[in-house]
């Protein structure tokens, strides 16, 4: 994980760290690199991912799948999540997604996340000092290369320190 967080900061100002940055998460989460979802930008405050109008992220009627497009938002809010907290301290674990379907994509659609270091403090760092765990849901909208609102993500995370994590041994 601690490779993970210098690689996202390097390619804040780096495109060839960016290019790394794809190439990595795309090995790292196999289950999404099919869909070739590639981070465009990343910042201190934001990451916009794109996903492209690929047969591979096509319905049956040669649409955005719908289930492509969730996996982008999920995708987009953890990587911003992850990228102001860092991976190291705390755990970040999807409760649950509602998406809100407008259009069908019939382009490359991009999603920004914007998330900064300050409202994390305060509304889930601070939060964690007294509590065990904090619930923070995000909203997330797509947009196709035109500027049409595709859709609309609310995604609910779960956030706690590594130390309060209780692992069920099966």
């Amino acid at each position: 994980m601690k490779k993970l967080n210098s690689l996202m900061h390097k390619a804040k100002s780096s495109p060839f760290y960016l290019w790394m940055l794809n190439q990595v998460l795309w090995k790292a989460i196999p289950f999404n690199s099919p869909h070739n979802f590639t981070i465009t930008q990343i910042s201190d405050d934001s990451v916009t991912v794109k996903m492209p109008y690929i047969r591979k992220n096509m319905n049956h009627i040669k649409g955005l799948h719908a289930c492509g497009l969730a996996t982008l938002c999920e995708y987009a809010c953890g990587l911003q999540l992850m990228n102001v907290m860092g991976a190291n301290t705390y755990r970040i674990i999807m409760k649950d997604l509602h998406m809100d379907y407008r259009y069908q994509g019939k382009t490359d659609v991009l999603v920004t996340f914007n998330l900064s270091k300050e409202w994390v403090e305060k509304e889930i760092m601070d939060v964690l000092k007294t509590e065990d765990a904090v619930l923070k849901r995000f909203e997330l909208q797509v947009m196709d290369k035109n500027q049409v609102h595709i859709c609309t993500a609310q995604v609910n995370w779960q956030v706690k320190p590594w130390d309060k994590v209780k692992a069920r041994v099966v």
